[in-house]
């Protein structure tokens, strides 16, 4: 990495600082640039799918908007940080070795930014009655403590789908394809159809933490970062001990 290299004095092209630089912004910045441009896109359509969306259309609007929007952004940007745009996904990424470890706190922290940027547009660009009106919003969907198992529960399930979707179509190499983009954006949708109206189906800490702060609201927000993370650990063991192919999976790999 960077190492210097001696010779008989020629200019052999870029200097070492120079190249220290471009690795340094390609390995580290850039993804990280990518991270917080593509969930602030993803959260912004997002956040703007629910406040916008009629009683008519019901879940359909937010899962189309959420599941389409994240397949492009994903297809757009990421084959330079791996596109994961979701705090748990990057955790599960670094389980199943498909992230080094120091890029998980510069992830998710761009992640966070981004989620809070894209609230915040969503929120510049509406009116103000139909933003705190916003019926289909994962604060207001749990509202009572009796509602909190199952909203949990619902998040962990639903997560498990999205980050099973990432962590074998697009990091396990036997079963990674092009298809991965939308087999990952449509997990979004049908988890947004099916559990929409049990949690508000956010399934992505960065997702619920920008809405939060641009609303003020914290009550039971802690749900959308333990059910979540709980998937991350539960699909990392699942691909490390059992589903994973032999380079990823530490048991019984057959060499």
């Amino acid at each position: 990495m960077c190492d210097l290299e001696f010779g008989g004095g020629k200019d052999k092209g870029p200097s070492m600082g120079t190249r220290c630089h471009g690795f340094w912004y390609e390995r580290l910045v850039q993804p990280c640039l990518v991270e917080m441009l593509g969930s602030a896109l993803f959260i912004f359509i997002g956040c703007l799918s629910v406040i916008e969306n009629g009683p008519e259309t019901g879940l359909l609007q937010p899962a189309l908007a959420h599941g389409l929007a994240l397949g492009l952004v994903i297809a757009t940007l990421g084959n330079i940080s791996g596109g994961h745009f979701n705090p748990a996904v990057s955790l599960a990424a670094v389980l199943v070795g498909g992230l080094h470890l120091t890029l998980l706190l510069p992830y998710c922290i761009s992640q966070l930014c981004g989620g809070l940027i894209g609230a915040a547009l969503a929120k510049a660009v509406s009116p103000e009655e139909r933003f705190w009106n916003a019926s289909g919003a994962a604060f207001v969907t749990v509202q009572e403590p009796g509602q909190v198992a199952g909203a949990v529960v619902a998040e962990l399930v639903l997560t498990t789908l999205l980050v099973l979707a990432v962590c074998m179509g697009a990091i396990n190499e036997k079963t990674q394809g092009p298809l991965a983009p939308f087999s990952i954006g449509l997990a979004v949708t049908v988890d947004i159809l099916a559990g929409g109206a049990v949690s508000g189906a956010c399934m992505n800490p960065a997702r619920a933490f920008g809405p939060a702060v641009m609303a003020g609201h914290w009550t039971f927000h802690w749900i959308y970062w333990l059910g979540p993370l709980l998937a991350s650990l539960l699909v990392g063991a699942l691909v490390r001990f059992f589903i994973g192919d032999g380079k990823i999976r530490l048991i019984l790999t057959g060499r």
